[in-house]
């Protein structure tokens, strides 16, 4: 789940998650047009993700909204767990038919932490590691050049939480 808040709600955002028990660890802040991509493991279905987190989500501070856009990724082919803290994440659209290839080539790449096939305005979300803004900039330039089905690509740099 996505979710972009509204200016100078970016903390009170996260206390009314923290209050709702989101997980700490599946909570990335981003610098982006997305403001906080949270990654909900191991439902048992799409009721339980909807009553327990989407629903007391994005109606925190009813009487003063806070969250002005979600963007919600159901995973239909998930990646492995993630091991460690990623530098930025790659959301990506691919060509139509390509995306278990794509997810596929894109693990074989050391600095890929985990990719997710999702339904939503991406086809896949890839978690990447790097040291530095210029070691991503080398990341992005290798993916696009090494697996020609992705047809665009926008970065969000992860910020310690």
């Amino acid at each position: 789940m996505a979710l972009s808040s509204k200016a100078g709600t970016f903390n009170r955002v996260l206390a009314e998650m923290k209050k709702l028990n989101v997980p700490k660890d599946d909570v990335f802040l981003l610098f982006g047009p997305i403001d906080i991509l949270v990654r909900f493991c191991k439902l048992k279905n799409l009721e339980q993700f909807i009553n327990k987190w989407f629903n007391p989500i994005t109606h925190i501070a009813p009487d003063e909204p806070m969250i002005e856009k979600t963007q919600t990724f159901i995973v239909i082919s998930e990646g492995k767990t993630l091991a460690e803290k990623p530098y930025a994440f790659l959301f990506l659209n691919v060509r139509p038919r390509t995306f278990e290839h794509v997810q596929q080539k894109l693990q074989g790449i050391s600095n890929v932490l985990s990719v997710d096939a999702v339904f939503g305005p991406y086809d896949l979300i890839c978690a990447v590691k790097a040291s530095n803004e210029e070691d991503l900039r080398q990341l992005i330039l290798h993916i696009q050049q090494e697996i020609p089905p992705i047809q665009g690509t926008m970065t969000a740099i992860a910020a310690s939480f």
